[in-house]
């Protein structure tokens, strides 16, 4: 196929949407616009073709003629055929240019008439490709696409590699697609390099992540699938996209969703293509090959301990079709993708999955593993097999798999007959809070409504009434309606009314923001609990309360924490996300006790961890993230943000939150555009979720991104709203937002030092009464360019000294570096040099790359002294001079007042005297002056 570039075209269809392949992109598109080809490989169904089209539509637009084959195994042995999809349409422009021999050599093999081979005329067919391609380059630039490369005819392969080896220095590129069925590691693809100019790029298409799998099926219309159904669709699919359509659309003509260990309903059409080559195998290695496929850990030890005991010459003659992996080094047998097992699964009757699961429950070494297959190898309601169940969901929870639990207790509910103790309810109550812990709040959320749907004892109902509220996370004015039927559930069980109140708590902060009523409930909840003696939840109500109590300034906050830390503790609620060690964390943060802060955090982040509590996990990331922000380790604060917004969305739990404090990161350490979105993103989401706690939080990040980007005002509009939401929110404690000096200095570069003054103030007395001295340095910081406009240069330089170095003995490494900057700025003011070394260095410590840019581009382009008189000169102080020297430049008032860090007022104020001092009336006397002393 050819697409000539001075014929006019019908208007193209979009190009295909490419999910994930960012990185391979970029380098493909800079080795095309170098001039370079491109080898794009990988394995079946990976998206090469997908890449291709992309690539062709995009770079097809800058050549002038464009040459396309696709291949098919069906066709492969028609030769020239390739050739003809390349060349047919084209040749007989440029077939009067070429010689007699070439010319008939070629018009044979395109047209099938004569009997042309390479054996025959093979140099004269090769010189005859080879000169059209010149031919059509001398016109114009040509890119060749080819797809499928290992299914092109070999006539026309050879044609082609001749060719593109002795192209050099032509405009002839080719953006190729071959499949490979190796590892990454290997290099199966080089003998297509042969078919390509020497100096092509060679770009291999990897498995799409689970965020980009979900992100297609979403894209595909496969919606509203639970993240762990694609968690298992990403897992089945080892991220091939193919694959992953197709088991979302398998799920989507299925009846009913899969349940607790069943496999996922895998179509024929995928059956077919990965098990192909299962003929060739016996019955029996077929046999052994469905037990390993229904072990999670399957070994030869394994397989043999489950009756398969000629497994190993079994599992070789499956490695050899490449069915499985063929590494000896490990005792393990691994399928050669993931699909391969899940389909052998499918195929398998279900006798026969029962069978491999009962051989299976006796050859486990694992009690974990043995209990999962006794269920899934029993039929009906077993009150052994459930309490076999119940024990390995405890074990498993132990260890820190919550997620396995979650689907041991409801393969145990499975098995509970309805009149045992515990029923069948209780266990899939606590499956969902399993699921919860995990991080799957679908899961949760559908495990808790089959619950209500069918329970009657309160205690099942009020649980599952709590796993409806948890997996809101913040959106908790969508299930206002819960707390009503709760409460009517819960009736007078103490027990159970510390549950509801807890989370009545919970909404009085996120919902109404009313933090005197937030603190009330949860002293209530409290108290219930230890009229209960349920310490768990009594530790994680005093928590709370504790958190409210330090978000308002209260003077009962310590006291409150050591309620919270006295014996005895749970140990779940040791390193809960809303535990009294994450209460005590932020208490650290906002004492400047960073030391002691990070130390904490990393230890709730290891238990977290070791536990699986994936929620902990996003929250104690975004914690250790914080301090090292706070402490100016902008690198490490920005990989472990980072690290937690990944996290937040493949799980969906904190996004906001997260995205939040990765704005804060990327503002200090990464990219100021990124960051400003990300804040813009957290607003939008807190927004949305009615959540007026994080509003103020991802507003006062908006306004810090803004300031750092030079949008003074777009800062005082943010920031304003969050001085407004605290104030109504009874948020009196500074160290919690920390944005009072930015919306100070942003105050005083946009010409309000009044209301400016009337920040630092207000903020002062609350610091000063509850001892937050480095948010009393950085207000002296913004208070000194309060200072400096008014003209008190010397009293402001005094002060941001000071500044620097109360802000270095308190570790704020990022504070210390921009009062080094704003008095570098501030002396540029004053006679003499200037330097921002200083500033320099300590940004370059912290690793502040956007303050670092500020700095090089100040220390580049400052304001230059003016070409006055010397007379005139002396006539002028410091801050005179400088804005007759920007005058000078053609900068207007607003621009003299961002450079010089005053307010517009102070600007116009400073002309009136300059006009004085000078005898002069304008702005244009001033230019004028200043040529007439040059020309003299």
């Amino acid at each position: 196929m050819t697409v000539r570039r001075d014929f006019k075209e019908p208007a193209r269809p979009r190009p295909d949407l490419v999910i994930g392949r960012e990185e391979l992109f970029a380098g493909a598109r800079e080795q095309l616009a170098a001039g370079g080809s491109v080898l794009v490989h990988g394995p079946a169904g990976i998206g090469k073709s997908t890449v291709l089209r992309a690539l062709a539509a995009e770079y097809g637009e800058t050549v002038r003629t464009v040459l396309r084959c696709s291949a098919t195994q069906s066709e492969s042995h028609l030769p020239f055929l390739a050739l003809a999809d390349l060349l047919g349409l084209v040749v007989d422009e440029v077939a009067s240019q070429l010689p007699a021999p070439q010319r008939t050599a070629l018009e044979s093999a395109l047209t099938g008439r004569g009997e042309s081979t390479l054996q025959r005329d093979g140099l004269a067919l090769r010189l005859a490709v080879l000169s059209t391609l010149r031919a059509l380059a001398a016109r114009g630039p040509v890119l060749i696409v080819a797809d499928d490369l290992q299914w092109l005819d070999p006539a026309s392969t050879e044609l082609l590699g001749f060719a593109a080896r002795r192209l050099g220095g032509t405009p002839v590129q080719l953006l190729c697609a071959v499949r490979t069925h190796n590892e990454p590691q290997a290099q199966e693809h080089d003998r297509y390099l042969g078919t390509s100019p020497p100096d092509t790029l060679a770009v291999r298409v990897n498995p799409l992540t689970r965020t980009h799998v979900a992100e297609l099926l979403d894209h595909r219309g496969y919606t509203g699938l639970p993240r762990s159904t694609v968690r298992d669709i990403h897992r089945t699919s080892g991220g091939n996209p193919l694959f992953a359509l197709e088991l979302g659309r398998a799920l989507a003509e299925s009846s009913r969703p899969p349940r607790p260990g069943e496999p996922l309903p895998v179509p024929t059409s995928l059956r077919a293509l990965v098990l192909s080559r299962l003929e060739a195998l016996s019955a029996e290695a077929r046999r052994t090959l469905l037990v390993a496929s229904a072990g999670a850990r399957p070994t030869l030890a394994l397989l043999r301990a489950a009756g398969r005991q000629n497994a190993e010459a079994e599992t070789a003659q499956a490695a050899a079709l490449g069915l499985l992996g063929t590494e000896r080094d490990t005792p393990g047998v691994r399928f050669a993708h993931p699909l391969i097992s899940a389909a052998l699964y499918a195929q398998a009757s279900p006798e026969e999955r029962r069978g491999a699961h009962a051989a299976l429950a006796t050859a486990a070494a694992d009690p974990i593993e043995r209990a999962r297959h006794l269920a899934l190898a029993t039929t009906g309601t077993d009150p052994h097999v459930a309490e076999r169940l119940g024990e390995a969901a405890a074990a498993a929870r132990d260890r820190g798999a919550p997620s396995v639990a979650a689907g041991l207790g409801l393969l145990a509910a499975r098995h509970t007959p309805g009149d045992a103790v515990p029923g069948p309810d209780t266990r899939r109550s606590q499956a969902a809070e399993d699921a919860l812990t995990a991080g799957e709040t679908d899961f949760a959320r559908d495990i808790a409504h089959e619950v209500l749907a069918q329970a009657t004892e309160p205690a099942d109902r009020v649980r599952a009434w709590m796993v409806v509220i948890d997996a809101a996370g913040h959106a908790m004015a969508e299930v206002d309606s819960v707390f009503p039927q709760a409460l009517a559930d819960a009736g007078d069980d103490p027990r159970l009314l510390t549950l509801v109140h807890y989370q009545l708590a919970w909404r009085a902060l996120l919902v109404e923001g009313d933090f005197e009523r937030a603190r009330e409930e949860g002293a209530l909840a409290a108290d219930l609990a230890a009229r209960a003696g349920d310490r768990r939840n009594e530790l994680l109500a005093l928590a709370f309360q504790a958190q409210a109590e330090t978000l308002m300034g209260h003077p009962d906050a310590p006291t409150t924490i050591k309620r919270a830390l006295k014996e005895p503790q749970d140990p779940r609620v040791a390193c809960d996300h809303n535990g009294a060690g994450a209460v005590r964390f932020r208490w650290l943060v906002m004492s400047d006790q960073l030391g002691e802060a990070r130390k904490t955090v990393s230890a709730l982040l290891r238990e977290a961890r070791r536990r699986g509590m994936v929620e902990a996990e996003v929250h104690f990331l975004r914690g250790l993230a914080e301090t090292e922000l706070r402490a100016g380790h902008c690198g490490r604060a920005l990989d472990l943000a980072r690290e937690s917004l990944r996290l937040a969305r493949d799980t969906g739990i904190g996004e906001a939150a997260s995205a939040m404090l990765t704005s804060l990161a990327e503002a200090a350490g990464g990219e100021v555009d990124r960051a400003l979105t990300l804040a813009r993103e957290a607003v939008g989401r807190a927004e949305e979720d009615g959540d007026v706690i994080y509003l103020s939080r991802a507003l006062a990040a908006l306004g810090h991104a803004q300031l750092v980007a030079g949008d003074a005002a777009g800062t005082v509009r943010s920031l304003r709203r969050v001085r407004e939401l605290e104030e109504g929110l009874g948020v009196t404690d500074p160290a919690r937002g920390r944005w009072q000096g930015d919306l100070a200095e942003a105050l005083v570069r946009v010409g309000e030092p009044a209301e400016a003054q009337d920040v630092v103030d207000a903020t002062r007395a609350r610091a000063l009464r509850l001892g937050r001295e480095s948010v009393l340095a950085v207000l002296d910081r913004a208070e000194a360019l309060i200072r400096a406009g008014r003209g008190e240069v010397e009293e402001a330089e005094r002060q941001l000294t000071s500044t620097q170095d109360r802000l270095a003995a308190l570790g704020y490494c990022l504070e210390e570096a921009r009062a080094a900057y704003a008095l570098a700025r501030l002396r540029t003011q004053r006679p003499g040099p200037a330097s921002y070394d200083e500033a320099a260095r300590l940004f370059r410590r912290c690793r502040a790359m956007p303050w670092l840019r500020q700095v090089e581009t100040a220390s580049v382009t400052g304001p230059a002294q003016p070409p006055l008189a010397a007379a005139a000169l002396d006539t002028l102080a410091a801050t005179e001079r400088q804005v007759a020297a920007l005058v000078m430049e053609g900068a207007t008032n607003r621009e003299i007042a961002a450079r010089l860090f005053i307010s517009v007022k102070t600007v116009e104020a400073t002309l009136t005297r300059v006009y004085r001092k000078l005898g002069i009336r304008s702005r244009v006397d001033i230019v004028r002056l200043a040529a007439g002393q040059r020309s003299g």
